[in-house]
């Protein structure tokens, strides 16, 4: 009767997934599709047509646009992997585990809109930077006339997004480490003569990339599709290729539609051929590889230190730029009276925050009501899709995880305009309740991913034995299973708000425009000139995601203060 009724729970949760998450991303999708081609009858187009392409093609810029999208996508991918193997490599056995949470968290939980206003109000011409430097380096008494920001090679927007996919990356590589055998693996080398420099890119990597793949190609997806970084640190004459289709989708014209819609497609062609280059790329390096071990080389003592002093210097000025950057948010919102070029400002002051006071208040509101309730919804379904696994005794369902995870690697633009024209296709009301199941699409995937590996890894015994002692499945799930799995519940919560808090086309595009959160006024303002109400609305988006963390670690502490043995989640 248990398998039964499990069964009959996963079945129900995959059903509510698949129909109500993974169903719409298809749906959206495929009337970009239709749309791309001209097959749009609530605009009067029925017949298929390549005219929409040919307008998105004829369209001034779009040719630089798709030019400097590949650049900064494939240039920010490889240069946050490089770097996050590079200091992975180069401290994993230096630093402990807890050293390594402390000092990724900031950066990590902190949303890509946060981080990017407060590196442009590191590196503006007028920004904290050129103050800190003119009194004794430059002698600039006048912002100079530099291109920092929206710099037309994008430097800026790679930038930005190395910022914060380097920790990203990082963790996921030490997340892939533990799961091979690291230490017999590095003494095997050791004995076969290998040094340092040798070990890491012969025996260790080409076992730890099948692990990392997929998230490897989730930052590339997002870095060739990006918008809000975009908007912030990228180029305006023209922008990428996702700003100016967003632009487009939001125009007045209805007229637009249709190459905007090209233009999706053709978004996710470039994610789609971004990922067979980095395919082949990995075929590429493999067998270069291969010739590298059978011509004997060991590595060398040289290399090997500059690796070590290569991944000492880049956490380094990661660690510095990010926490500047989010220092730099707090500095301007309390800042009143800072004239170029004093390095602080001359009058502190709350004015900056009571003149965004009510939008702000609001705006918090609404993000926390989206968070809040996109996080539950999620953890509730990820805890019933697992539990329904467990009473059933069921296998993995492979096919439907994988569905579950594709919005990782679809670009948003590729089917978020597509759900937004179904919702008012079929007069379904845009607003709050549809931007919390919009957020949802992409909370959902995170929680059930952060949640899975514990959930599974828990002693099998410790049920039996409640079991055994009269304990029903419900009372094994309310008094064992979670309180067990605290600290990775309330971590998956953790990460699936921080998630919620960063959501910017989901929210711009099922709310119509008139759903405000703390990360679409945050980017509406940055391009502004009043940098004081921008910071104040940055620094609550950098600090929400981290009161969740903090929250994640302080209340499994507090409930199980005479329980340290439950602090740590299972153990096999």
């Amino acid at each position: 009767m248990t398998r039964r009724r499990g069964a009959w729970l996963r079945g129900v949760v995959l059903a509510l997934v698949l129909a109500g998450l993974v169903l719409p991303i298809l749906i959206g999708a495929g009337l970009m599709t239709c749309a791309a081609f001209g097959v749009m009858p609530a605009l009067g187009a029925g017949g298929a047509t390549l005219d929409p392409w040919r307008t998105l093609f004829a369209a001034p810029g779009v040719a630089a646009a798709i030019a400097l999208t590949v650049w900064t996508g494939l240039a920010a991918t490889l240069l946050s992997l490089a770097l996050a193997v590079l200091l992975v490599a180069g401290l994993h056995s230096r630093l402990p585990a807890r050293v390594w949470a402390a000092a990724l968290a900031p950066l990590l939980a902190a949303p890509h809109a946060a981080v990017a206003i407060g590196l442009a109000f590191l590196i503006a011409p007028s920004g904290w930077i050129a103050r800190g430097l003119s009194r004794w380096a430059t002698g600039w008494h006048v912002p100079p006339a530099i291109v920092t920001v929206n710099d037309p090679f994008g430097f800026a927007m790679i930038g930005g997004l190395a910022l914060k996919e380097v920790p990203f990356l990082a963790l996921i590589l030490l997340a892939a480490l533990g799961r091979i055998p690291l230490r017999q693996t590095l003494a095997a080398g050791r004995s076969m003569g290998y040094l340092p420099s040798r070990l890491w890119p012969t025996l260790v990597l080409p076992q730890v990339w099948p692990l990392i793949r997929l998230p490897v190609y989730a930052v590339l997806s997002f870095s060739l599709s990006v918008v809000d970084v975009a908007l912030i640190l990228g180029p305006a004459t023209p922008p990428p290729l996702a700003v100016q289709m967003t632009r487009w989708f939001l125009s007045p014209e209805t007229g637009a539609i249709l190459p905007a819609s090209a233009a999706a497609l053709l978004q996710a062609a470039l994610v789609i051929a971004g990922i067979g280059l980095l395919r082949a790329g990995e075929i590429a390096a493999g067998r270069l590889l291969r010739r590298s071990v059978r011509r004997g080389g060991r590595g060398s003592p040289f290399l090997g230190a500059m690796m070590r002093g290569g991944a000492v210097s880049t956490g380094a000025v990661l660690a510095g730029i990010g926490f500047l950057s989010l220092a730099a948010l707090a500095v301007w919102s309390f800042a009143w009276r800072w004239q170029f070029p004093d390095a602080l400002p001359e009058r502190w002051s709350l004015r900056a925050w009571a003149t965004a006071g009510p939008g702000l208040r609001d705006a918090t509101l609404t993000t926390l009501l989206i968070g809040l309730a996109a996080t539950a919804l999620s953890l509730a379904l990820a805890i019933a899709w697992l539990e329904g696994e467990d009473r059933g005794r069921l296998k993995r369902a492979q096919p439907a995880e994988a569905l579950v995870y594709l919005p990782l690697v679809l670009p948003q633009v590729a089917f978020l305009p597509g759900l937004y024209m179904v919702f008012l296709g079929l007069g379904v009301p845009t607003g709050v309740g549809a931007v919390i199941w919009a957020q949802m699409l992409f909370v959902f995937p995170y929680v059930l991913l952060a949640l899975t590996d514990p959930w599974r890894a828990l002693d099998q015994r410790l049920l039996n034995a409640a079991a055994a002692l009269g304990a029903g499945p419900s009372r094994r799930l309310f008094s064992v299973k979670l309180p067990l799995l605290a600290v990775p519940v309330v971590t998956a919560a953790a990460i699936g708000f921080a998630v919620s808090v960063a959501q910017y086309l989901p929210t711009l595009f099922l709310g119509a425009g008139r759903v405000a959160t703390l990360t679409t006024e945050a980017v509406a303002l940055s391009s502004g000139s009043d940098r004081r109400v921008a910071g104040a609305y940055g620094l609550l988006v950098a600090m929400l995601p981290l009161v969740g963390y903090a929250l994640a670690l302080l209340v499994p502490a507090a409930l199980y203060r005479n329980r340290r043995g439950m602090l740590h989640g299972p153990t096999g």
